[in-house]
């Protein structure tokens, strides 16, 4: 593949809801460009973008991947993403890497939830966005609803730049707005035609709406826009695509990307209306390390070099790749690198471009490009190439909060060592997943945004690395603690020939009032009853009681315990007499005490827009919550509130489902507090099978 400057390149993010055609779309630009002989179909799993086998089982992207076409001696990167919001964490990485949007909307079920998910993300990342209906031979097809609905959810930047028109029943072309010139369908390119009539009204009209978004633009074009004078041709061209630019102006366009109709027209507009990598991003604030300030660098092979390695493909067979976009500089093969993130140095050896499973090796890559290290030693997601003597850093990519937790078991002997090097190598190809090994529950435990990304995880650890596993709901870490203040006597007396063992105390337990300390230990022992010498081991012996409870055997918190008499045998008493005695006090004084279970709380932050906010609420409360407060931003409401985590363990889900996909939410853990008399009940039952189950495995 031929080397690319920046202003001959377009990096497009492609986004929409799931099954509205963006790896079809990507199928058909590869066919078109002749890339490849004949277009692949998803049922089929030969698609170029959807190679992975878990795309390849479930007929749905799992991750992102790089579909770069040529097209009229430019280069277009498309980064083909997930529709399902599991994998959000994939558009994140394109977003990061991208200059533009391209969001696809379904001809047939018009604007979706996905659709809403695209434009916000695209409007937090500054992006320009162009709209592509897809589907246009759906036979319910209406462009003029879709193109008006867009306008209505998105704003008047919406315009459409193409109307498509029928014959018999069947679409047959479409009319440019801005040239206003017909073209019929022929396969993916376009032939000139006669205007269909019916159509001169809705041209007009549309025209007009292009002309007064590009008089918005510029201030001299405004003023000749009211004077009624005519823009000329190339005042409407730069017009429209700084109009893109600065997301003044949304182009609407259709096609089919099953039949290949209007994706040329597409393609065109992407090089002759969108402006290119140089312009969309002239400039990037990074961070210069050597005095810890920011700078700007420019996207020009002369500058300074910074790559950003926004993903990484981690294959047991070929290896780790890092995929990256030059941001300024250029990378050259056996250009000494620096990874001013990690401070080691690297090497770019094998430098290619990626095409979906394909590597297609190059000498270098320039600012405004795109392309792949192979086998880098330390660089992962998030870091930052660069040479040296300049040191710069790119700021992180914003990944969404994981919040579904599931426990890992393995269902193979011996598979928990296997299963951690397997997990560390899948955690470097998406950064949304955390891995984490409960030293308290003993349980492995993996997070991630919800059930699809994790049951595709279960897929990926089965198919690559031959681990079977099973997903289980994680312990809940409840604790316990006493309420009440009591005395009581622990005494152990051995006797079997020779020395015995014998330890007497007694012992004060009551609540310390720090339920972020496990226990308070004090000595008040008068007249030496017991010998200060075993003091220590009476603390020893609570501070191994604690560690499981009576009532569930759950970490003991906010415990003081005194020792305030004993009596000791100058022979018998030990240091392990004494710690056993106070253990038999702790057991006997902590069910005298009044125990109960804490639960632990989290403080929990939902955003939804207006209309779900009765039925979160509802929801929030039947999960033993409390609502804190609401906060009102535009249609949208964050509600404050506080729920049991037993509660909340698969919320990400239930709302995702409550919302039709529209709600967020963030939890952090707040205090533990004493659990209602009922959910004790039910706790403390399920625990005693737990502990059953656990000894029969031993």
């Amino acid at each position: 593949m031929k080397v690319y400057s920046a202003n001959e390149i377009r990096n497009i993010a492609v986004l929409g809801h799931s099954g509205c055609g963006k790896t079809t779309l990507m199928e058909a630009a590869l066919h078109l460009t002749q890339v490849t002989s004949r277009m692949g179909r998803i049922e089929d799993g030969n698609t170029v973008s959807d190679y992975d086998s878990e795309e390849i089982k479930r007929k749905v992207s799992v991750s992102m991947s790089m579909v770069p076409v040529e097209w009229l001696n430019n280069k277009i990167n498309f980064m083909d993403t997930p529709g399902y919001f599991d994998f959000a964490g994939e558009v994140c990485e394109a977003l990061a890497a991208a200059d533009a949007a391209l969001i696809l909307v379904s001809g047939k079920s018009g604007a979706e939830v996905g659709t809403e998910i695209a434009w916000e993300n695209t409007q937090a990342s500054n992006l320009p966005r162009i709209f592509f209906v897809n589907g246009i031979d759906d036979e319910h097809f209406d462009f003029a609803k879709i193109a008006a609905d867009l306008k209505s959810r998105f704003g008047t930047s919406v315009v459409p730049f193409q109307y498509p028109f029928a014959e018999n029943g069947k679409p047959a072309g479409f009319v440019d707005i801005l040239s206003g010139k017909a073209y019929k369908y022929a396969g993916g390119r376009a032939t000139a035609c006669d205007m269909p009539g019916a159509l001169a009204d809705t041209i007009e009209e549309a025209r007009a709406a292009i002309i007064e978004a590009v008089a918005e633009t510029d201030e001299a074009l405004m003023e000749k826009f009211f004077n009624d004078e005519p823009l000329s041709e190339e005042e409407i061209t730069s017009g429209v695509a700084a109009g893109i630019r600065d997301g003044v102006i949304t182009p609407v366009l259709c096609g089919s990307a099953v039949n290949e109709t209007g994706v040329g027209a597409l393609l065109d507009m992407l090089v002759n209306q969108l402006p290119p990598a140089s312009e969309l991003r002239a400039e990037l604030e990074v961070t210069d390390t050597r005095n810890n300030e920011m700078i700007k660098i420019k996207c020009t092979e002369n500058e300074t070099l910074a790559a950003f390695v926004f993903k990484t493909i981690a294959d047991p067979y070929v290896g780790r790749l890092s995929i990256f976009r030059v941001f300024s500089g250029t990378v050259k093969r056996d250009t000494p690198l620096y990874n001013v993130k990690q401070e080691i140095p690297e090497k770019a050896g094998h430098l290619c471009i990626i095409r979906g499973k394909e590597q297609i090796e190059v000498d270098e890559i320039k600012a405004g490009d795109i392309g792949a290290i192979a086998k880098l030693a330390g660089t992962s997601t998030q870091d930052t190439l660069c040479l040296k003597a300049m040191p710069v850093r790119v700021k992180d990519i914003a990944f969404p909060e994981s919040l579904l937790s599931m426990a890992v078991m393995p269902k193979g002997k011996g598979d928990e060592d296997k299963m951690s090097n397997a997990f560390s190598k899948l955690l470097e190809e998406d950064k949304t997943l955390k891995f984490v090994i409960n030293k308290e529950t003993k349980q492995t435990v993996v997070s991630g945004i919800g059930d699809n990304q994790l049951d595709a995880l279960v897929g990926k650890l089965s198919v690559r690395y031959k681990i079977a596993v099973d997903l289980v709901t994680p312990i809940i870490p409840y604790r316990e603690t006493i309420k009440d203040k009591v005395r009581v006597q622990g005494k152990h007396k051995k006797q079997s020939g020779g020395h015995g063992q014998f330890g007497d105390v007694h012992m004060e337990f009551e609540p310390s009032g720090d339920r972020g300390k496990d226990y308070v230990f004090e000595e008040k022992v008068v007249g030496g009853a017991v010998p200060r010498q075993y003091f220590p081991a009476v603390e020893k012996g609570i501070q191994e009681s604690v560690k499981a409870g009576p009532l569930a055997a759950y970490p003991v918190v906010g415990l003081k315990a005194t020792l305030v008499f004993g009596s000791y045998h100058a022979v018998d008493s030990s240091e392990m007499a004494f710690k056993i005695a106070t253990s038999i006090a702790f057991k006997d004084g902590f069910m005298k005490a009044k125990p109960t279970l804490l639960e632990p709380i989290a403080r929990v932050s939902v955003t939804v827009p207006d209309e779900y906010t009765g039925d979160v609420m509802g929801d929030m409360n039947k999960r033993r919550g409390r609502i804190l407060g609401m906060d009102k931003t535009g249609n949208k409401q964050t509600i404050a509130a506080e729920a049991p985590i037993a509660e909340l363990q698969k919320y990400p889900t239930d709302l995702r489902s409550m919302t039709q996909g529209r709600g967020a939410f963030t939890m952090e853990f707040d205090r533990y507090e004493e659990a209602p008399s009922e959910v004790q009940v039910k706790v403390i039952e399920a625990r005693k099978k737990e502990l059953e189950a656990l000894k029969e495995k031993e």
